[in-house]
């Protein structure tokens, strides 16, 4: 167990300062200090770098050693301030442990032990001639892969602090992560065994894998993810904005590049929108279905704080929308008017299907004014549909001096259009009472048909049954009768 300790340990140490992004123009960048100039003054690298074998030392020569040199006389003198606090980056590293450590597991196996030279000096090249750790080299010396990327996921967190943890990494560094092979993997971004939402599962107590969090914080997660406060492994991620850093794009599975995706989007989902929670927020279906939302689309959160701002939906018109579909739509309207109420409301309608009276023609047929009171009598059409017959109406008939002031049959009023009216108004009343409470009010209906006073017409049709009302509605009752409710 040591000895896979050590070699995961050693893979991730070999990054050194470059963290996930070295490249071997980083690696070929010389040094401020000139190691070859020094290559006979020091025969051992500990001379300089006491800390590599000295419990509480710098790694770094002190001003004093430079100066033993340098003084003036000897040397010219040179300007030389060791680095002091954290050394930027993400490792967990110390190089006193790496050789206390890799002595015994070296005298077990009989592999030599690593030196300075090991990891900071190219194969093949002279004595002082050192990189930054050369990754490929520690790899290839633990028989891992050569790719410091392709290392296997779980072996990160031996070597590197969280992305959260790594206060002192800088965001160009970030910026510069290299991206897994794991994540170039065919369905990496969709969800399944082989999705990066599995991968992302830890293990044991630790709620999300290791190799999310070294690159990765809750503001990345959110970029993408409408879903992030319902989704315990984006929350189990520390906050921390310098990952977005790293850009992803939202992009759209397969399934919606079909052909057919917009118009059976609805049956495959169903009222189940788990899988839509992920990128569609509320106001993505919104942008398309009109009117009262549908139980799936209240189902979707709607965008907010700690959310992402979801995919962006751009309406369009269905393939039989043609340009002359204006002239023949009232067909299909009438055919599935459903289908027309996912995308339209009333006033869409209207905007075409109201024209003022005097006008007469758009919706309504020439002449349709001289004859729409036996027509609205006759219930040709729902009139309340498009008109509030309280406001619409009243605007031509109290004009007109046809009010409800007057009785029934008695004059001028909004029920000439058909003579005998007062005979068939019951019918008329029962067929659609909104438009008739748009004028009246119980106490008219009271003139004639009371039990108690007026002309004492019966309200009540054949079979009326006065208990089950009674049982049903007694305000009703009440109205005539007041307390005293007849009982059969």
């Amino acid at each position: 167990m040591r000895a896979r300790w050590l070699v995961g340990l050693l893979a991730g140490i070999v990054a050194g300062s470059m963290v996930l992004a070295t490249g071997a123009a980083a690696q070929a960048r010389p040094d401020s200090f000139d190691h070859p100039e020094h290559a006979k003054l020091f025969p051992r690298c500990e001379t300089c770098h006491v800390g590599a074998v000295r419990e509480g030392a710098s790694i770094w020569p002190t001003t004093a050693s430079c100066e033993s040199c340098h003084d003036g006389t000897i040397e010219k003198r040179v300007r030389w301030t060791p680095r002091t606090g954290p050394v930027p980056g993400n490792l967990k590293f110390d190089h006193l442990v790496h050789r206390r450590s890799a002595g015994p597991a070296s005298a077990r196996t009989g592999a030599t032990a690593p030196t300075c030279a090991s990891c900071h000096q190219p194969t093949g090249s002279g004595w002082m001639t050192t990189r930054r750790a050369i990754v490929g080299q520690c790899l290839d010396c633990h028989k891992l892969p050569t790719e410091h990327l392709a290392v296997a996921d779980t072996a990160c967190a031996t070597c590197h602090l969280s992305l959260v943890e790594a206060r002192t990494l800088p965001e160009a560094r970030i910026k510069a992560f290299g991206t897994p092979p794991s994540h170039k993997a065919p369905g990496f971004m969709v969800k399944g065994l082989a999705g990066h939402g599995a991968l992302a599962k830890g293990t044991g107590p630790i709620k999300v894998a290791a190799s999310c969090s070294t690159c990765h914080a809750r503001d990345f997660c959110i970029s993408c993810h409408v879903n992030a406060p319902e989704t315990p492994l984006i929350q189990a991620l520390g906050p921390d904005p310098r990952s977005l850093a790293i850009k992803a794009e939202l992009k759209a599975p397969a399934s919606h590049r079909s052909v057919d995706f917009d118009r059976r989007h609805g049956v495959k989902t169903g009222p189940k929108t788990e899988k839509c929670s992920t990128c569609h927020t509320r106001e993505s279906c919104t942008a398309c279905h009109a009117g009262v939302p549908a139980p799936a689309v209240l189902a979707l959160a709607s965008a907010g704080p700690g959310r992402a701002e979801g995919a962006q939906v751009v309406r369009k018109k269905p393939a039989n929308h043609t340009a002359v579909f204006g002239n023949q739509h009232a067909s299909a309207a009438s055919a599935a008017e459903r289908s027309c109420s996912t995308c339209h409301v009333r006033t869409m309608c209207l905007s075409c299907h109201r024209p003022d009276a005097g006008r007469a023609s758009g919706f309504h047929p020439t002449g349709f004014l001289s004859r729409h009171p036996s027509a609205a009598y006759a219930r040709e059409a729902s009139c309340s549909d498009c008109h509030d017959s309280r406001q619409f109406c009243a605007s031509c008939h109290v004009q007109a001096g046809m009010t409800s002031s007057r009785l029934l049959g008695t004059g001028a009023n909004y029920h000439d259009g058909k003579r005998v009216f007062l005979f068939g108004h019951g019918q008329a009343a029962r067929q659609g009472l909104e438009s008739c409470v748009s004028c009246h009010a119980e106490r008219d209906c009271l003139t004639c048909h009371s039990s108690v006073g007026g002309r004492r017409f019966n309200p009540h049709g054949p079979g009326f049954d006065p208990n089950r009302l009674a049982r049903k509605n007694p305000q009703m009752c009440s109205a005539c009768h007041g307390l005293n409710i007849p009982r059969r």
